[in-house]
């Protein structure tokens, strides 16, 4: 069943619908965590109200989690960036598509900083659904190329982030298409609380999650994926969730160092972060509570800590995007700060693979 978080209005798990009419994201609720003797994410969807037979699955989840030194310093690091197209979106986007397949929709409108688009034109290609994709003018070559891959029609939008989300929005509301967005999406959300479980089955132990935070879909998955353990009995003290985000595009860092519950309005500016450059997160609320009910809390980061990090990282073997540096950046600072004990297990979240912005890596190396 799914239902609005502002007000409570509920509709059916096949209803046509990414968000409320009072405007108001949705929830899906009823189906646990309990594992299955299923394989990567699906192991973890028990329940979930799909048809088994319009499933879309391309093998996504059970990516590796080592332990990693880094700027003198131990963590185990989520390698979500070795997912199907070289994303986490695909987590997500698996259990989206297959819901949309479940539903008969037939062509999506999504829009995207890139990853989530290359992952939405990757499943609507292997589920035989017609996929329109708008990302801003400055997304990297890699991914613009990856989406018109798949086949799905790539739509540049000049400005910002949000000016993609607008543009993507209007076309959605055209009677043969549906907006898809994954940021509104509660069926999105249901794959990426996988990588949590994943992490807690391999360290149950673990305190601390360290993530990039842009729309926050990976701090929401985290948190939701918490509530269903504790809600199972597996789990009484949740792992704190520390967001990261960069200092150029921080809406709701700024929001929690001043106690407020809805992300601030800023004066965005460019960052190598791209996959978190989000001014106007949707769910930024429910991101903020989901913070502050783990006893986590927020670290920004400059574009030198971020390629500084991304450096670092390419040292040790691990080539992601700077997105996902921004998240190692952001626990290298925090750290350095005291604010996690090096003796806590702590897991660092990379997200995003680095073949995808290798046109900025090498600019920026140049």
């Amino acid at each position: 069943m799914l239902s609005c978080m502002r007000c409570s209005r509920q509709f059916g798990d096949r209803e046509i619908v990414w968000r409320c009419p009072c405007g108001g994201t949705l929830r899906l609720s009823g189906y646990g965590a309990a594992p299955s003797d299923g394989r990567g994410i699906w192991r973890y969807l028990r329940g979930l109200p799909l048809d088994a037979s319009r499933i879309v699955s391309m093998g996504e989840g059970d990516t590796p989690l080592i332990e990693c030194r880094f700027g003198g310093r131990a963590a185990w690091f989520k390698l979500d960036y070795l997912a199907p197209t070289g994303s986490y979106k695909d987590r997500g986007m698996a259990v989206l598509v297959s819901w949309l397949r479940s539903a008969g929709v037939t062509h999506v409108v999504e829009d995207s900083s890139g990853n989530a688009g290359s992952s939405m034109a990757a499943y609507c290609a292997a589920g035989g659904i017609a996929c329109d994709v708008y990302v801003p003018d400055y997304t990297s070559s890699g991914k613009c190329v990856q989406i018109e891959a798949y086949g799905a029609r790539l739509v540049r939008v000049p400005g910002t982030r949000e000016d993609t989300t607008r543009a993507a929005e209007r076309a959605g509301q055209e009677r043969t298409s549906f907006y898809a967005s994954h940021n509104w999406s509660p069926w999105f959300l249901q794959g990426i609380k996988t990588w949590f479980l994943e992490v807690f089955d391999a360290l149950p132990e673990v305190r601390n999650v360290v993530v990039p935070v842009g729309q926050g879909s990976i701090a929401l998955g985290a948190r939701l994926a918490m509530e269903e353990l504790r809600a199972a009995g597996r789990l009484e003290r949740l792992p704190r969730i520390l967001a990261v985000q960069p200092a150029h595009c921080d809406p709701l860092a700024r929001a929690f160092e001043a106690g407020l519950d809805e992300p601030v309005r800023i004066e965005k500016k460019e960052t190598a972060a791209e996959g978190i450059a989000s001014a106007e997160p949707v769910r930024g609320a429910e991101v903020l509570r989901a913070v502050r009910e783990t006893d986590g809390g927020f670290v920004t980061v400059s574009e030198a800590e971020i390629w500084s990090a991304h450096s670092s990282l390419c040292h040790a073997g691990l080539y992601v995007e700077p997105t996902s540096a921004a998240a190692a950046a952001g626990w290298d600072k925090l750290c350095g700060a005291g604010r996690i004990d090096a003796a806590e297990p702590t897991v660092v979240y990379l997200s995003g693979i680095g073949l995808k912005a290798t046109d900025k890596i090498a600019g920026h190396v140049q």
